[in-house]
């Protein structure tokens, strides 16, 4: 019971040696490379003829779904690599995830706010990207603050 209870707050799993933290983030930063790779993919990505570099419009879809362009496929491989990088500490995991979060909630009030016809939505979203940033923003930081619970305790 107390080893169940010490993997809840943050410290390392003896099963792999790797803090909870540390797992989240890398998994979180896999996450986002395949779904950068993804949508280079024609097929998984729908309109791929209809991929642009940046700007709205781009028609090429995600899954059918989620609006991307070169540029938004580059910030999730950015991501990506970031995450792994960063998933090496447990500060540096942390900080990608609360850190990381932070950024998708900007990128949620920015695609709220921007109409999505006009040239300011450069990267590109439309509504499915903005629900999922709002997710990807909300559950990256609960991840770093959860999973980084009673480290200062010790």
């Amino acid at each position: 019971m107390t080893n169940a209870m010490a993997h809840s707050r943050g410290r390392r799993n003896p099963a792999d040696g790797r803090a909870p933290v540390r797992r989240a983030a890398a998994t979180v930063g896999v996450i986002f490379l395949v779904i950068g790779v993804l949508g280079f993919i024609p097929g998984i990505t729908t309109h791929y003829g209809d991929l642009y570099w940046a700007g709205h419009d781009s028609d090429a879809k995600l899954l059918g779904l989620f609006q991307v362009s070169v540029l938004h496929n580059i910030v999730h491989l950015l991501f990506g690599v970031a995450g792994l990088v960063l998933a090496r500490t447990i500060s540096g995991a942390r900080t990608f995830l609360v850190g990381g979060g932070a950024i998708y909630l900007v990128f949620w009030l920015y695609g709220v706010v921007v109409d999505h016809a006009s040239a300011a939505n450069f990267v590109p979203f439309n509504d499915a990207d903005n629900w999922l940033h709002l997710l990807l923003g909300v559950g990256m930081i609960a991840l770093g603050l959860l999973t980084t619970r009673g480290l200062n305790r010790r």
